[in-house]
Parts: structure tokens; sequence; C-alpha cells
């Protein structure tokens, strides 16, 4: 292996204290909360109410927190007096999506840097040096295999 320059330690270096900048503003993030708040009115279903009039907006607001768990949507009921301290909750897990992405990013470029790599060679993408490829992914749709329907025939 060839000796590393003074570019390839400053550039390790410097992509170190990006990295440990990166997770001290990780360590530093809120409280996180993910979905999405959902302002929601309502009518009450009695034809004397004023939400029953045409283009009445309804009962509300009510805020609801929706959110995927396990392929299921999950819906939480917010009070009013939360709604404020749930958006904040929510940009907050916003922010850390995109701190993990640029630590991802950093440290690739870290691991590449440390082999004597500073960058993607000419005929790789810049995600190619770190990504696996799946062979499945790689296929066109018409040349893969068909696949077997797991249903058993009908007794009649």
């Amino acid at each position: 292996m060839p000796a590393r320059s003074d570019s390839d330690a400053a550039t390790v270096v410097a992509l170190n204290a990006q990295r440990k900048a990166l997770m001290a503003a990780i360590t530093a993030l809120g409280d996180l909360r993910q979905g999405s708040l959902v302002e929601r009115y309502k009518r009450c279903g009695k034809p004397t109410c004023h939400c029953a009039a045409e283009g009445a907006q309804g009962h509300g607001p009510s805020w609801s927190l929706t959110r995927a768990v396990a392929g299921k949507t999950i819906t939480t009921v917010i009070p009013p007096t939360a709604v404020e301290e749930t958006r904040l909750q929510i940009a907050e897990y916003q922010r850390l999506k995109e701190l993990v992405a640029e630590l991802l990013e950093v440290s690739g470029r870290l691991c590449d840097a440390r082999r004597g790599r500073v960058g993607p060679t000419k005929t790789e993408p810049p995600h190619a040096a770190r990504a696996g490829t799946s062979k499945r992914a790689a296929q066109p749709k018409s040349s893969r295999p068909p696949t077997s329907s797991s249903r058993k025939p009908k007794r009649g």
C-alpha cells in the first residue's frame, strides 16, 4: 500500500471532524416523533346542528398524529394544547433523518479516504463505491422467473 500523502491525512482529519460534528448534532436533538399531524373537522350527524349545513366546516379542529407501524397506520389523538409541541417533535425527526443521511455520506467518504481513495472512480456513480446491488433488482422484469401462486385450488 502506498504511503499516505499529507492531503490524504488532511482529508481524513477534516472528515473525522465533520463526522464528530454530525454525531454531536444528533445527540443534541430534542424529542422526536415520526408521522404526520392531521387537522380534522367532523360532522356530528344531527340534522339541526350547524355542521349539517351545506358547505359548513364541521366541528373541530381535532388533531391526529398518523404513522405507519409494521405496515399498519396508527392514529393517535393529539390534544390542542400539544399541537405545537408535536410539530416541533416531527421537525426534530425530519432533522434526524437529514443528519443520518449526511453522517452516512461522510462516513463512507471517510472509509474511502482511509483506504487512500478520496472519491468515486470515473466509471462509478458516487454511491456505487459503498452500495451493494441486488441481483433481483438488476434483472429486467421480463427476465424474472414467474412466481407460483401460494393459493390452493378450491374444492367443489
